[in-house]
């Protein structure tokens, strides 16, 4: 969520000051990284240098200076210029009489995923905010960066536009833009195509089944149809980077790029495939979403420090909403298979007790302590902003449609925002986001807001769908009688990982991280559970043995009745022409097409 033109007043009048980078990986196979940075025009008596604990478009602080090493300082002459650690992320250099600067540090680079640096024999990956220092007061200045590849044979993939005739060279605008770019560099192929009369890559790193050239194709459809809604696209060159990895899966967003990270595998099957361009629309939206419309409190970066916002349920809800949506539109798939994500999403959302405990607004505001950071009770006492924002971004759709005949819909307060305040690039209040949805669907929608945003109340899903023929369907074939406790298979053992609050397996003492052993005496492995569950019927005890904590234990557990642990969205019986006028509006497609 970085921007590179930030709209805030400048903190220093100076514009003389030079800063220029140099990012070489000599020995790749260390994993570090080895950062030079040389000021010129220097005129204080003390340099401080601060390192971000946190990336936009990530709310987490992530510590990046935890990977910083040999750090060292000297002025014009070569001399050692003494300095000293301030706080856990800030050098402080004393400077007086110095104007030329070098300071010099090493980063360690081992960790694949879209939102750090990765180092190895074969390419070298990273973020600005995990390898570059900023100067307070003067991150308005531009920076040069200069990469020193390994090998001549390692092209450079980056955003940032070249600096003509000075070599590997690259000119970010401010700070911000640094961050907001990130580098790949190595063994990787490019795939440039052009979309709406604009230059793209699609830059690819590693190996599996994709088939590059239909994800192109379809690259390019996600591109045409999200730039549909807005009526164009807002930038000059888009870069999509992806790592294809032995196990991973996620993105992050950036202004004139993205970077994602999929299974290496994870490309052949259509769910599987499906699942990925989401993730390619999910991010590409972004570049509206988050990068232009960003909430007020993300408007201007502190990258010392938690940027708390409560709207993250739409910056991040609504763009999982559209992420399943726009590959429908795009002809990717079918309706069918758009409801059965969106099944998916609403079985995920109804299978989480922490939905009855975190309200969507707290859910957003307190990302930085729980989303990111995962415990076993995490699903008892929390909700994703994600997950629960899009099922309120799907309410509000429908809400809008049904009232408007399709004629309006969720598009049209996307559309305002980009007006009002993503082409300008100011941040909105929650108070003025729910203003424009109000405008919108021309009503008061302030007890919509209270109930679905600032309580815990029960989303009615049935009573949004019943104009457009759907309805929420639990799926009550062949269940088991109810436990409440996740088991897995780990390097031999069955492990508990997750015990539901209020459950019979709660109720009776059961944790997570207890090896199970058995249950009525017999053995039993995590793949085997829900059928010996089945042997019972509700209201049975059971003798539930475990190790915990290396201590043997036996449970006397009784079982409760069936729960549904899957949703469908099915069409109702006998269906109005209305209601299938509605969903024929709102999908695209004809009723009949969602049932054959």
């Amino acid at each position: 969520m970085t921007e590179a033109t930030q709209m805030r007043p400048s903190l220093s009048p100076r514009t003389d000051l030079e800063i220029h980078y140099q990012v070489a990986m000599s020995q790749p196979e260390t994993h570090l990284f080895e950062v030079t940075l040389h000021l010129k025009g220097w005129r204080s008596d003390r340099l401080d240098l601060k390192m971000p604990v946190w990336t936009p478009g990530s709310y987490l602080v992530r510590e990046y200076a935890r990977h910083l090493q040999d750090f060292q300082a000297m002025g014009g002459g070569g001399q050692s210029l003494a300095w000293r650690k301030q706080s856990k992320n800030h050098w402080q250099v004393e400077t007086v009489g110095v104007s030329e600067i070098t300071v010099q540090y090493r980063i360690y680079a081992n960790e694949l995923t879209v939102r750090t640096n990765h180092l190895d024999i074969t390419h070298g990956y990273f973020n600005g905010a995990a390898l570059f220092f900023y100067i307070p007061e003067f991150q308005h200045c531009p920076i040069q960066v200069t990469i020193v590849p390994p090998r001549v044979d390692w092209p450079i993939a980056t955003t940032l536009p070249a600096i003509p005739h000075q070599k590997h060279t690259f000119l970010a605008a401010d700070y911000d833009t640094l961050v907001d770019s990130p580098f790949e560099v190595g063994y990787h192929r490019t795939y440039e195509f052009e979309a709406l009369g604009k230059t793209h890559q699609f830059v690819l790193w590693g190996s599996g089944n994709i088939d590059p050239e239909q994800t192109v194709v379809d690259i390019k459809k996600i591109i045409e149809t999200e730039a549909a809604l807005f009526g164009g696209l807002p930038y000059d060159r888009y870069m999509f980077l992806l790592h294809i990895a032995a196990q991973g899966f996620g993105g992050l967003e950036h202004k004139n790029s993205c970077s994602l990270i999929y299974s290496r595998f994870g490309f052949q099957t259509d769910d599987r495939y499906h699942r990925f361009m989401q993730l390619v629309a999910h991010e590409f939206f972004h570049l509206w979403n988050v990068k232009r419309i960003r909430p007020k409190g993300l408007e201007v970066f502190d990258y010392e420090g938690e940027n708390y916002t409560p709207s993250l349920w739409f910056s991040e809800g609504a763009t999982s909403y559209y992420d399943i949506t726009f590959p429908l539109r795009a002809g990717i798939y079918d309706a069918r298979v758009f409801l059965k994500s969106l099944s998916k999403e609403i079985s995920r959302y109804l299978t989480t007790p922490g939905r009855q405990v975190q309200p969507l607004s707290e859910s957003s505001f307190d990302a930085w302590i729980k989303l990111y950071r995962r415990d076993s009770n995490s699903d008892n006492s929390q909700i994703s902003y994600y997950l629960k924002g899009e099922m309120v971004s799907l309410l509000l759709d429908l809400r809008i449609r049904a009232k408007f005949n399709n004629q309006r819909s969720l598009d049209d307060v996307l559309r305002q925002l980009w007006q009002q305040f993503g082409q300008p690039e100011i941040g909105f209040t929650p108070e003025e986001l729910q203003t424009v949805i109000e405008s919108v669907a021309e009503e008061d929608l302030s007890d919509f807001f209270h109930r679905y945003l600032d309580t815990t109340e029960e989303l009615p899903f049935d009573r949004y769908l019943e104009p457009f023929g759907l309805q929420v369907q639990p799926d009550t074939e062949d269940l088991e009688p109810f436990l409440g406790m996740t088991v897995r298979s780990e390097n031999g053992r069955e492990v508990v990982k997750f015990v539901e609050a209020n459950s019979p397996a709660r109720r009776a003492g059961l944790d997570p991280d207890d090896e199970l052993l058995a249950i009525d005496s017999l053995r039993v492995k995590a793949s085997d559970l829900s059928d010996r569950l089945k042997c019972y019927a509700a209201g049975e005890t059971i003798h539930v043995s475990v190790f915990h904590q290396d201590e043997l234990r036996t449970y006397r557990v009784t079982l409760t009745e069936p729960r549904p642990t899957s949703y469908q969205l099915v069409p109702v019986k006998d269906p109005s022409p209305a209601q299938k006028q509605a969903l024929e509006g709102w999908l695209g497609t004809t009723w009949e097409t969602i049932q054959s």
